[in-house]
């Protein structure tokens, strides 16, 4: 299967990606997705060598701050199973799991942000699920042509 690319959406204060830039190796599940769109994306066709840009939502600029990689396929969420957590939910079990994680690893910072208003004014990204009206995904596709458009932008 082709190289597949992304977009994941974070918020700065909850996981930024100095928070991601911190872990051990750099890498972690990407954890608490809670909308069964964004889910069957991770769990169906989410690969391991998939590049996903890491945005930064709910913020002063939104936009793109840096790329990460698949290293690990989809597995179930622990933080479901998990009565402590924020993300639990009881529908979810070991047995029939509900919700799922990758495993991210930050290649690279950009070198600036890609705010989501520049991206907004691009016509050549006006069919990106991102700048599309409504759309609040926090995963999403982006196409390889919107992916090496992006990467001019840097």
């Amino acid at each position: 299967m082709p190289q597949q690319f992304w977009l994941m959406k974070s918020e700065p204060d909850v996981f930024g990606i100095e928070t991601l830039a911190a872990q051990p190796a750099q890498t972690t599940a990407w954890d608490g997705v809670r909308n069964y769109q964004a889910r069957n994306m991770i769990r169906d066709q989410m690969k391991r060598g998939d590049l996903a840009f890491f945005y930064h939502s709910n913020c002063a600029e939104p936009g793109i701050v840096g790329i990460v990689e698949i290293v690990r396929e989809a597995y179930p969420d622990a933080t479901a199973g998990n009565p402590t957590s924020e993300y639990f939910d009881p529908k979810h079990s070991v047995d029939n799991p509900r919700w799922f994680v990758v495993e991210v690893q930050l290649q690279r910072r950009l070198k600036q942000t890609i705010t989501l208003a520049a991206m907004k004014d691009d016509p050549a990204l006006a069919e990106m699920p991102l700048v599309r009206r409504g759309n609040r995904l926090s995963v999403m596709p982006v196409t390889a042509a919107e992916w090496q458009h992006i990467l001019s932008l840097e």
